[in-house]
């Protein structure tokens, strides 16, 4: 019996012995505590992960109000002006510098919040010593496609603010302070090598439970643009073919969706509560920001779907003619701050010829007319008359893009007062944009015949004249674009990537100070001083003029 218990101890410690020159038994793994090693080891994982890169996506639009960057996409250009009176950022010169959040702030968006998501997807899910258990070839190489997707949008977006930036695509397990800037050709040719990966593996469509992730629509949607920067149109045109001939996609002719029955028109019902995505019956949207209501996760007292919000006017501020409060907030006009007002240009000048005939200017879509709110107001109810103070008609009452309305969203955390925010789902891209850039690619190639057919496309579901092919031009699509498009482009980015910003907001900013202040230097965003403060073995430098 003795002997048999030596042996059992001697086995044991043999057990041990083995065991310790295993390198994973003595590798530490605390369970409480996961890393991206962990979280990345499996494929339920990396959809989490996933998860994680498109609330990122979505932040572009939702990060907090005081950030201020989503709406100086359309504030100080073509469309839009600043709102507040004494807003310092209606001065370019105030705008744009090395020190201003804005700036900061989407620098760190992009590259510590996009890339570095995306390039960790790609890394792990390409390291041939991750073993992971897929549960088929094909989703793998989907994760990796979406990632590269969302690098390639981030690529683009710097490459039409910053011009020359960092193009980063990996990940790093050090510290990386020499970081340098190539063209903005080379960010753009990575784009679009991301962007033919993600539309050979992207899937056509998803379910419902899946919507708001990437498809090939989309994909081939943003390579249109990244085609037309390069300059390749043919490649442009052909990109753009695979959305509109796939039979996936339509542009809405008919009413439908949530509100359908209600007074309307089939443009108005794209952009009600509900609507946005394909489940709803709407075969036009392409990629989707998915947005909840207080939700982890979703929405909550800071962000949301701040157009409402932003683009708005201040109406609770106006009195009435007896210099008493005349409006009070009311869910069916939200709470606006008047950030953003909308240019004469946009609101008179580009349906000079069909005031009345097209639908995108109709009651439905522009709401021209307010009424007192106030119950407690003798004028209730009562038309809002002429106003002629500045801090009336630029901030307080001015026509609202209705596109911008929806329930709105939670109170804030004191339940006092509306945040303002809507609980909406955006939509990016969506197939009338897809026909406005292929017909950009046609114009290109001095085809004025084609790209008036594909602008008339969307010119016939709103009811408008067609235009003739002599009439095209690239101003001509722009303001097609702005009719169509209005506080869902980053307008911003189209007229830098097209070279028409300086030259459009001299020519069309309600402000004067605004038109003088711009100069040509202001096209491109300055590199922040943060970034190039960190960055001290290499120089980064600074864009010309800041």
């Amino acid at each position: 019996m003795k002997n048999r218990w030596i042996i059992g101890f001697l086995l044991l410690g043999l057990l041990f012995a083995l065991e310790a020159c295993n390198k994973e038994f003595l590798e530490e793994r605390p369970m409480s505590l996961l890393s991206t090693a962990d979280i990345l080891s499996t494929e339920k994982g990396f959809e989490n992960y996933m998860t994680s890169l498109h609330a990122a996506a979505r932040n572009e639009m939702t990060a907090r109000d005081q950030v201020k960057y989503y709406y100086i996409m359309s504030a100080g250009t073509d469309v839009a002006s600043f709102g507040h009176v004494t807003n310092s950022i209606n001065d370019y010169n105030q705008l744009l510098t090395p020190g201003v959040e804005q700036v900061r702030w989407l620098w760190e968006w992009a590259y510590g919040s996009m890339l570095l998501r995306a390039n960790t997807i790609i890394s792990y899910a390409t390291n041939p010593d991750n073993h992971v258990d897929w549960s088929s070839p094909d989703k793998k190489n989907q994760l990796i496609a979406e990632a590269k997707f969302f690098r390639a949008y981030t690529h683009n977006l710097i490459a039409n603010i910053y011009g020359r930036a960092p193009l980063v695509d990996t990940i790093y397990d050090a510290p990386k302070t020499d970081f340098v800037r190539v063209s903005r050709e080379k960010l753009l040719e990575s784009a679009k090598n991301d962007l033919v990966y993600a539309s050979a593996w992207l899937p056509a469509t998803v379910e419902k439970s899946r919507e708001g992730r990437v498809v090939k629509a989309a994909a081939d949607h943003l390579l249109t643009e990244v085609y037309l920067s390069l300059g390749e149109y043919q490649n442009a045109v052909e990109s753009a073919d695979k959305v509109i001939n796939s039979g996936l996609y339509q542009l809405m002719t008919e009413r439908f969706g949530s509100q359908m029955n209600q007074p309307g028109d089939v443009f108005s019902d794209l952009f009600r509560d509900g609507n946005q995505n394909r489940s709803s019956g709407n075969l036009e949207s392409i990629y989707v920001w998915q947005i909840e209501d207080v939700t982890l996760g979703g929405q909550g007292a800071s962000n949301g779907n701040n157009r409402l919000r932003n683009w708005g006017p201040w109406y609770t501020r106006l009195t009435d003619p007896r210099g008493r409060s005349g409006m009070v907030a009311v869910d069916s006009l939200g709470q606006g701050g008047g950030q953003v007002r909308p240019t004469p240009y946009f609101l008179y000048n580009i349906w000079k010829d069909n005031w009345d005939n097209d639908i995108r200017n109709s009651v439905h879509n522009i709401r021209r007319t307010f009424r007192y709110t106030n119950r407690n107001s003798e004028f209730f109810g009562q038309t809002v008359g002429p106003r002629t103070t500045e801090v009336d008609t630029m901030q307080n009452i001015y026509p609202q893009i209705r596109k911008i309305e929806g329930k709105i969203g939670a109170f804030t955390n004191s339940g006092t007062a509306w945040i303002g925010r809507t609980y909406q789902d955006v939509m990016v891209f969506r197939l009338a944009e897809t026909y406005l850039l292929r017909a950009e690619a046609y114009l290109m190639m001095d085809d004025p015949q084609r790209a008036s057919q594909d602008i008339n496309v969307v010119r016939n579901r709103a009811k408008a004249k067609p235009v003739k092919p002599e009439e095209v031009t690239i101003d001509y699509i722009l303001d097609e674009r702005a009719r169509e498009l209005i506080t869902e482009e980053p307008r911003r980015r189209t007229l830098v990537r097209l070279g028409k910003l300086v030259e459009r907001v001299r020519k069309y900013s309600i402000r004067a100070i605004t038109r003088n202040s711009i100069a040509d230097f202001h096209q491109w965003w300055p590199i922040p001083q943060t970034a190039i403060d960190a960055n001290i073995s290499s120089e980064l430098g600074q864009n010309e003029g800041y």
